[in-house]
């Protein structure tokens, strides 16, 4: 059957922001497809005790939709979650979302000069052009645990959380302590009989300075400009961080030394303090911000295992030095499968390439967003688009603009499809990891998962987000092959 002129995939902050961007722009012949029931993405996913931002709500969401009642300055999963319903409600967008509509396949026709696109449930959509945005933080990496099958207790993720296990009074083991745990730790640590923590490698963690905002501090930001004025200084304020990160790890030493002083503070035992300082440069791995994860560590009931979790047995998790932790029931805080996001789906483009052959030496996209060989295929949050120092959603709005600039390519001049040239692809990837292999992520003597399995960071921006954003101010025709 027929379909629309545009395809997204996914309803997260990307999918929501891209359908929000065609509506302004006078595009209404698009649709979203969701897999899931409901919008929200990551946000929708991630409901464990404690889930929040770690960047602040008045920069973590889109420019053109500012909230000035936001409740905390670092808001919490149900308030970003909610932000997302008004934005899709108010914006247009929800009346072209379709739910339960799984994507497992993306076909370029190349006589059509379009896609085929195949559900689940066997619709084939037609549209000329396919978004991508399907989000990074989505598949669940749970390490392959000998034994782990024969626990005889609930054990799951945190971004699966079961809410109706209950906690109180039982043994838990936490396998890992990512950016999940450093939430969800302190919030469970009061309640549960004793908490063993199994820590592989210690995160570097900064103070969170959140605070609620009351009433009168939330009517003064609906005053003319006011929002706009809070989220320009948490912009440059942020985004003067980005010098340790794209210009020499050297400049990372006053994030340490704000990190060190924090860790001393809240952690008066010398033996813990320890375990719990890395060996690596700040930024090497993604720096975390907490203020009550370090006190959850020192509670009586709790145990810091500066061990990986090496095996798993009915009743215990077994360290990597073969002592055993008895435990009721298992979370893994362990993150997700950041560079294989993509790599799930069927996506076969020109001359009948697969997009897992296209990158089979690794992933790589022109500026994270289109791939030589997919004419009219673009990315959101793709690779190397990522950000160690500010608001991902600042990136997701300058992706957006440039597909919009895309698709005003394609109509100034007739083409029925635009595709990216290989040789520019190749010299823009040959520049970033140029820029890439000096900088902390390669060269902090940390492994993370930025990186992929031969060890090449896959997943970061090199420079400064509003670098990012002058170059992807307006899409080069000389980039792309025109297609007619």
């Amino acid at each position: 059957m027929a379909g629309p002129g545009i395809v997204i995939i996914g309803a997260g902050f990307s999918g929501i922001g891209m359908g929000m961007g065609l509506r302004r722009a006078g595009y209404r012949d698009f649709v979203v497809l969701e897999q899931a029931g409901d919008l929200g993405g990551t946000w929708r996913d991630n409901t464990y005790p404690g889930c929040a931002c770690d960047v602040p709500s008045h920069l973590y969401s889109y420019s053109f939709a500012l909230e000035p009642g936001w409740p905390r300055l670092f808001s919490r999963q149900p308030d970003i979650w909610a932000y997302l319903r008004r934005c899709a409600d108010r914006h247009g967008v929800t009346p072209h979302i379709r739910y339960g509509a799984r994507v497992v396949s993306l076909e370029y026709d190349e006589r059509r000069g379009g896609w085929e696109v195949t559900t689940a449930d066997g619709e084939v959509l037609r549209p000329r052009a396919v978004v991508s945005a399907v989000g990074a933080l989505r598949v669940p990496s749970i390490p392959d645990l000998p034994g782990a099958r024969t626990f005889a207790g609930p054990a799951f993720h945190s971004s699966r959380w079961e809410h109706g296990v209950d906690l109180t009074g039982r043994r838990v083991a936490v396998i890992g302590t990512g950016a999940s745990a450093v939430q969800f730790v302190p919030r469970i640590a009061p309640r549960v009989a004793r908490l063993t923590v199994f820590q592989r490698t210690p995160p570097w963690i900064r103070p969170r300075p959140d605070l609620a905002l009351p009433p009168l501090a939330r009517r003064a930001l609906r005053l003319p400009g006011a929002a706009r004025t809070l989220r320009d200084v948490l912009y440059w304020l942020l985004e003067a961080r980005a010098l340790g990160f794209t210009v020499h790890p050297r400049l990372m030493a006053a994030h340490e030394r704000a990190a060190r002083a924090h860790l001393r503070a809240q952690v008066p035992d010398p033996e813990l303090r320890d375990r719990l300082t890395p060996d690596y440069t700040i930024g090497c791995k993604r720096v975390l911000v907490s203020s009550d994860y370090y006190p959850a560590l020192t509670r009586p009931n709790v145990e810091l295992v500066a061990s990986p979790a090496a095996g798993i047995r009915p009743r215990a998790v077994v360290d990597a030095t073969g002592r055993e932790h008895e435990a009721d029931v298992i979370v893994y805080g362990t993150g997700f499968r950041v560079t294989d996001a993509l790599r799930e789906q069927r996506i076969v483009g020109r001359d009948g390439v697969e997009l897992q052959d296209a990158w089979r030496e690794g992933v790589e996209a022109y500026y994270g967003i289109t791939t030589a060989g997919f004419p009219n295929l673009f990315f959101l949050l793709g690779p190397n688009t990522g950000l160690g120092h500010n608001s991902i959603v600042f990136m997701i709005e300058s992706q957006v603009r440039y597909v919009l600039d895309c698709l005003r390519l394609l109509s100034r001049t007739g083409a029925r499809a635009l595709d990216v040239r290989p040789e520019r692809q190749r010299a823009f990837n040959r520049r970033l990891r140029a820029r890439l292999d000096p900088l902390v992520w390669n060269a902090g003597g940390c492994r993370s998962w930025y990186l992929d399995e031969h060890g090449v960071n896959r997943t970061m921006w090199p420079g400064s987000s509003f670098e990012y954003w002058a170059r992807t101010l307006k899409a080069n025709p000389r980039a792309y092959e025109l297609i007619r």
